[in-house]
């Protein structure tokens, strides 16, 4: 059986907490799923219409965070970091249940659900997985901020910049092979904000369950966390994190090379969207031994023997 067959979980895992811009207390439960029904969001407190798929083209809100919405209206946000640890761990078939219309913050990281998931452990189906090959450079521009989706024949790399006028110490660069590299360091890195913007994002009726618990908050150079950094690119590494996830929404993994600068949601999910635009962009390919990427059998051999 390939160790690059389609992943999902053992057994199910329950998470409980408070949503970062709801502030309401959600429980939420990942379940084992069938090879070749991907990730999906099943909303337990509602009785109809309460799947919702995860899609870049069912992204219905991505200004401080990524929200997902069906047909019906219904409702799941803030998926990205766990969207992100279910891309590094190689899963791809699950379902999400939840009992509020937002994902749990926890930490504001993506540490608790890598460490639970890895402690359950993976099923592994007969079935091979599939992946986002890109084909053509596309680049999606919006004022100084922009993101470029390119070629690469054997990884997925990922080089973010972030710039901040206000505070110089959020000014940050990183690069990452998905793939190859360790990436602890971006699971753990937690969502930040600038104290002055506090204020004004409850006011806004979000960040209602933010708090020093669950992000990073900077007075001037100050942090004022009791908790200091994690690693000393946390600022940046938290926005591979949410690229990552919503990357994850187009439904596989991807090979290619995306750079991008002072992005966040919103960009992410247009580029992709220009990128998937038009068919000769990409291609979807079936991974079988034969066609395995290098990076791909190294990251996830060592995974199975560790």
């Amino acid at each position: 059986m390939s160790i690059l067959n389609q992943k999902t979980i053992k057994k199910s895992i329950k998470f409980v907490g408070i949503g970062l811009h709801s502030g309401k207390k959600v429980e939420m439960i990942l379940l084992p799923a069938q090879p070749n029904t991907g990730i999906i969001f099943k909303r337990s407190d509602l009785k109809n219409h309460n799947l919702v798929y995860t899609s870049i083209f069912n992204v219905s809100k991505s200004s401080y965070c990524t929200k997902l919405s069906n047909d019906h209206g219904v409702t799941v946000s803030t998926v990205e970091h766990l969207m992100a640890a279910l891309y590094g761990l190689g899963i791809d078939n699950l379902l999400v249940e939840l009992n509020s219309e937002e994902l749990p913050i926890l930490d504001g990281s993506a540490k608790n659900f890598v460490e639970k998931i890895e402690k359950i452990g993976f099923k592994i189906s007969d079935q091979p997985i599939r992946v986002i090959k890109i084909n053509k450079k596309i680049t999606y521009v919006d004022n100084e901020k922009f993101i470029t989706f390119e070629p690469n024949k054997i990884s997925l790399e990922i080089d973010f910049e972030i710039k901040y006028k206000q505070n110089s110490i959020l000014n940050q660069r990183n690069k990452k092979n998905i793939y190859m590299d360790n990436l602890k360091d971006i699971y753990y890195s937690r969502t930040f904000c600038l104290f002055e913007d506090v204020e004004k994002l409850k006011k806004m009726g979000l960040a209602q369950g933010g708090s020093l618990k669950n992000a990073i908050v900077l007075r001037g150079n100050e942090i004022l966390n009791d908790e200091k950094l994690r690693n000393s690119k946390e600022f940046v590494n938290h926005k591979i994190l949410d690229c990552l996830g919503d990357i994850y929404l187009a439904g596989y993994r991807m090979v290619g090379k995306i750079t991008s600068s002072q992005g966040g949601h919103n960009v992410t999910n247009q580029g992709l969207r220009e990128l998937f635009s038009n068919n000769d962009n990409f291609t979807i390919v079936e991974l079988k031994e034969k066609n395995i990427p290098h990076s791909f059998l190294v990251k996830n051999t060592l995974k199975y023997i560790a």
